[in-house]
């Protein structure tokens, strides 16, 4: 096989070309959204997704106990939506950036919760407030530890 010069110079850029690729695939990460059909702040989070890459797959639910509930999200830590992505439970308006913290860190962990409804939260933005608020780390058995703070 013979080596150009043009192929000598490009092949030191190949690897890059793999991390871009890879940074792609993560961008696209499928996740799916539970959520009532009532709801307009959960839209906004869906959009929030999108908008972040996110190739979101809605499910409108008349009840999201049940799905909390198999995914060991703690009643405390319920929110108004509850969302599965590589193997982990996200509850409520969760940012993208720590979704892809917790997929490339991947914690021992049922998933990440950002409790209540936090004003200026990803898809609470509408009134302009903006307060301070936890993003939790929770496993199967209850225990929890803060993963982020906004």
């Amino acid at each position: 096989m013979m080596i150009t010069r043009r192929t000598a110079m490009l092949a030191p850029l190949a690897p890059l070309a793999l991390i871009a690729c890879g940074s792609a695939a993560a961008a696209t990460q499928s996740i799916e959204v539970m959520k009532t059909p009532t709801c307009g702040c959960c839209g906004h989070w869906v959009d929030h997704l999108r908008g972040e890459g996110f190739e979101v797959t809605v499910t409108d639910l008349p009840d999201l106990t049940p799905v909390a509930r198999s995914l060991f999200v703690p009643d405390d830590l319920r929110s108004c939506h509850t969302a599965r992505i590589g193997g982990y439970a996200v509850e409520g308006h969760v940012p993208a950036a720590d979704i892809r913290r917790l997929l490339a860190e991947r914690p021992d962990a049922a998933g990440i919760a950002a409790p209540g409804m936090p004003m200026g939260s990803p898809g609470m933005e509408q009134s302009g407030v903006r307060e301070p608020y936890q993003v939790i780390l929770f496993t199967r058995d209850g225990r929890r530890s803060l993963f982020a703070q906004h």
